[in-house]
């Protein structure tokens, strides 16, 4: 089992940016792929991005070139870096984790962009 807790979120101004961190524990050497997903208020979750341990990464059309996903194995980390937000990128983020047992999900962290 892994556990995940997501930190970084905040209230920020369009334009503006914001360092997303994803702690992973437990049976973390397992994991061979993580992603970021979002919901939107009043929307279904949909996907962010994702990276594998290969350090492949993809990204949905909306954030591309403005958000990037990075992990440290060493800290056993995820990060998002999201710059120029929008206000359409409010939404609670989430970071998963994938393992040949299953996949684990942290409790969320809720991103603001509002002026």
């Amino acid at each position: 089992q892994v556990q995940l807790v997501e930190s970084g979120g905040g209230l920020v101004q369009p334009g503006g940016s914001l360092r997303l961190s994803c702690a992973a524990s437990g049976n973390s050497f397992s994991i061979y792929a993580m992603g970021w997903y979002r919901r939107p208020p009043g929307k279904q979750r949909e996907l962010v991005a994702t990276i594998t341990t290969g350090g492949n990464t993809n990204y949905a059309g909306s954030v591309k070139g403005r958000f990037t996903i990075s992990r440290d194995d060493n800290k056993m980390t995820m990060y998002l870096q999201m710059n120029s937000l929008k206000p359409e990128d409010t939404a609670v983020y989430s970071c998963n984790a994938m393992t040949p047992y299953g996949t684990s999900w942290g409790q969320g962290t809720q991103v603001t962009v509002s002026s």
